[in-house]
């Protein structure tokens, strides 16, 4: 058996429940989970590397707030509460550029448990997934998101930005070339790039798809929701491709797809 885990990132609250219906209705109407990677509170004014906006902003209809916790898209979180096909993954606190990167070390544990509790407010289970915005960790906010949290779901884990202490294992994982591993009670998930994304060939990205199911026990694809989304009207090649790939995952028999939470307290092998 081969296992697909669909992570969303960039949900929060200026998304539009009707932008995550439109793209996973045929994902829940089969019963394959989808897991969204959550932003707490949003921050209204986040920045990516070109000092633009965010594309995740695109809906934030001139909200003059700062910041917009979950909780104050009420119709979203009803949405999202309503489906038990979402699993919610905490993204960030605020979704700040490098956020986790640059934050200081002795403000983790409360922009943690911070996010959390916001998750919590909008109704939500406990996340137990933590991903961080662009994938990017200092070696002691890492070692912090592994103290909170069962699942750790990055693109790539550097060296250089690990704690000392897990070198050990880190190199052990390099030797026996696997994508995953652990630290303590903690799961270690990479990912093999967005494969599914509005700025790569279709074409070229199935393959990579289908290619990353077949060698791997364990392959996390990632996409984004905004970017089907992204000047405001609905990508229908886009779209299109995505409910292609759905429908593929879900006639081949030997693909399961799973939530993220599936993989604590079961024998799912990941590598």
């Amino acid at each position: 058996m081969r296992y697909v885990i669909i992570r969303d990132d960039d949900t929060n609250a200026s998304t539009p429940a009707e932008c995550l219906e439109r793209l996973y209705r045929p994902a829940l109407d089969r019963g394959m989970p989808v897991n969204l990677a959550t932003i707490p509170e949003v921050s209204l004014n986040a920045r990516n590397q070109d000092g633009n906006l965010e594309g995740f902003l695109r809906f934030k209809n001139g909200c003059a707030e700062k910041a917009l916790p979950m909780a104050a898209n009420q119709q979203l979180s009803d949405y999202l509460r309503a489906r038990q096909g979402y699993e919610i993954l905490q993204h960030g606190l605020h979704h700040d550029y490098f956020e986790f990167e640059r934050l200081p070390g002795n403000q983790a544990h409360d922009a943690l448990h911070r996010g959390t509790q916001l998750l919590l407010d909008a109704g939500f289970r406990q996340p137990q997934t933590f991903v961080a915005p662009h994938d990017k960790f200092s070696s002691s906010n890492l070692r912090e998101v592994a103290r909170h949290f069962r699942i750790v779901s990055s693109g790539w884990y550097e060296l250089a930005r690990l704690p000392r202490t897990w070198w050990p294992q880190y190199a052990w994982k390099k030797v026996r070339r696997t994508p995953h591993w652990k630290i303590g009670n903690t799961l270690l998930l990479t990912h093999p790039g967005c494969l599914l994304s509005c700025f790569r060939n279709y074409n070229i990205s199935i393959d990579l798809i289908q290619e990353n199911i077949k060698f791997n026990r364990l392959t996390i694809l990632v996409t984004h929701w905004w970017e089907y989304f992204r000047d405001g009207t609905p990508d229908e090649n886009f779209i299109g491709f995505l409910h292609e790939t759905l429908d593929f995952l879900a006639k081949v028999p030997e693909v399961k797809v799973i939530r993220f939470s599936d993989l604590l307290g079961s024998n799912i092998p990941i590598n």
